[in-house]
């Protein structure tokens, strides 16, 4: 076993990081990749195999911390809120340049490192410039042109690529015991995103939202229908969005109170729950920050799966012998395809990027679903 072997259909990516452990290596890596290629795995594996005396056994203590992420010598990173700022990133710098506590390296494992603001990357770029000797930063960011020139070009660029959905099936059959035509199914549908194609395999809930998603291409048919549509998508994000929040953020709650002793009798305890007050605020104030970048995600989510399904209209429009991600749904896509032209398709998608582009400049979310429901409408 290894840990290179929960890379799926990354054959080339795999081989290079496995010649690095062996001795050709670089201070700093960039994991690029869409949704779904597995470009924060990559990146834990390769971690992993750094720290790791057997070279990513995937089986001894080390590799199993790692896979935790508590390992000593791993810091691992992921911005909850919709950026990650100038004084987070020179923390993180200072604790970078720290020498290894038991192994060869210092890793760092920065996950969506494009969400850096100016005045962060600038501080970052600084600490990849003139690297602690043993430290070795990992960044992953969607593309690479989502990072500032000056980093992109001092690192060594891993580009992952969606995994084909046989190969995503065949592994989700083989470890999880998925019926592989239940997996193949979902993996079409995921097209290619491992974590999707395993909640629509196994989640009832997930399938239910896809089903919901793909009902609005159906119900946008006059203004009305669409502006409901529109309200629907949107509601479906904020409540998805809520409950996985909701999740996290009362633990939270209470790790703090719990940190600042509240409960507790004696001296300094009005002091401290003075201090709680204003930690408190800066923890809402974060939490705020991560709802609205997951309310953001799961709507963006939504929109892509749109997308697919007019790319298998348009597929169907041009007679393309290609596999379609959306098969199930095989009906809709002829009734849609034969009720209109490959330019008015093509005109929808365009509508569904500018949407989530409109999405990212804090357009509110459903002024700019109405606004693409419409031009569903129009074609």
């Amino acid at each position: 076993m290894s840990v290179f072997d929960e890379l799926v259909g990354q054959e080339s990516v795999v081989a290079q990081l496995k010649n690095a452990v062996a001795g050709a290596m670089t201070h700093a890596w960039l994991f690029t990749g869409p949704p779904g290629s597995g470009r924060e795995a990559a990146a834990r594996a390769f971690a992993a195999a750094l720290l790791c005396q057997y070279g990513g056994c995937g089986e001894c203590a080390s590799c199993r911390q790692v896979r935790a992420g508590t390992h000593a010598d791993l810091l691992l990173v992921r911005p909850d809120g919709l950026s990650y700022g100038v004084k987070q990133t020179r923390d993180l710098v200072l604790r970078a340049a720290g020498a290894p506590s038991g192994g060869r390296w210092r890793v760092v494992l920065f996950e969506d490192a494009d969400r850096c603001t100016e005045q962060a990357a600038n501080a970052l770029l600084k600490a990849i410039e003139e690297p602690a000797p043993r430290t070795v930063w990992l960044l992953c960011s969607p593309s690479a042109e989502d990072l500032v020139t000056t980093i992109r070009s001092r690192c060594r660029v891993m580009a992952l690529r969606v995994p084909p959905a046989e190969s995503v099936a065949a592994m989700l059959a083989e470890r999880e015991g998925i019926d592989y035509d239940r997996a193949l199914a979902a993996a079409q549908a995921a097209q290619g995103n491992i974590d999707q194609a395993r909640r629509l395999a196994v989640d009832p809930a997930a399938a239910a939202r896809r089903a919901a998603v793909l009902r609005v291409p159906v119900q946008s048919v006059s203004l009305g229908p669409a502006l409901a549509a529109a309200a629907t998508l949107v509601k479906s994000a904020e409540d998805e969005a809520k409950a996985m929040t909701e999740e996290l953020d009362e633990p939270e709650r209470e790790k703090l109170r719990q940190a600042f002793g509240e409960g507790s009798t004696g001296k300094g305890v009005a002091k401290a729950m003075r201090g709680m007050a204003g930690a408190m605020k800066d923890l809402e104030d974060r939490q705020k920050s991560r709802a609205t970048r997951v309310k953001r995600d799961t709507l963006d989510s939504a929109l892509l799966e749109l997308a697919s399904f007019y790319r298998d209209v348009l597929m169907v429009q041009v007679g393309a012998d290609v596999a379609l991600a959306n098969a199930d749904r095989v009906d809709d896509l002829r009734r849609l395809a034969a009720a209109g032209t490959p330019e008015a398709t093509l005109r929808r998608l365009e509508a569904i990027m500018r949407c989530r582009e409109r999405l990212t400049m804090n357009v509110a979310p459903l002024l700019a679903v109405e606004e693409l429901t419409i031009s569903l409408v129009h074609g």
